[in-house]
């Protein structure tokens, strides 16, 4: 028996036929969808490598059962570049040396875009080390990334302002 469900991922629908309703969204995006910039780290919900935004909010992906989010819109790493043209996150954080070994780097930069659309950053380095401390870096690139937030949340905040006038 096989589950169909819908969802939008990184703006593309899609149906998917889940042969068994047990499978994360983590293994699908993975193992179904070739989507493997979401890492499997820790498979505990412990390290936060497979952060994905889901209807724009944070979650670890290795929790999540896919069939819990039909419907739903996922963003991972690979939608969040426009072409050749990085994200601001991303621009930010070759910018501040955001990350070492990289295998952490995309699970850091999906919570970083969710704590900046949160508004929970605050242009505060202390709010930006609380939002972000359910995601590890076992190379310790912490500062790169506190520095990387700050600068990604004030360029995003300048460009809406100039799109508001």
């Amino acid at each position: 028996m096989t589950l169909p469900i819908s969802l939008t991922i990184n703006g593309v629908r899609r149906t998917i036929a889940l042969d068994d309703p047990r499978v994360t969204l983590l293994d699908l995006l993975r193992e179904r969808l070739d989507l493997t910039g979401t890492k499997k780290g820790c498979d505990r919900g412990q390290c936060g490598a497979c952060t994905v935004l889901v209807d724009g909010r944070r979650i670890n992906s290795c929790l999540a059962l896919a069939v819990s989010h039909d419907g739903a819109d996922i963003l991972t790493i690979e939608g969040l570049a426009r072409g050749d043209e990085l994200h601001p996150v991303q621009a930010a954080f070759i910018a501040h040396d955001g990350f070492q070994c990289g295998f952490c780097t995309p699970g850091q930069i999906m919570s970083a875009v969710g704590l900046i659309r949160e508004g929970q950053a605050g242009a505060d380095p202390e709010r930006v080390r609380e939002g972000m401390s359910g995601n590890l870096c076992r190379c310790g690139a912490y500062a790169g990334i506190t520095e990387a937030v700050l600068e990604a949340e004030e360029q995003l905040t300048l460009a809406e302002r100039r799109a508001a006038e």
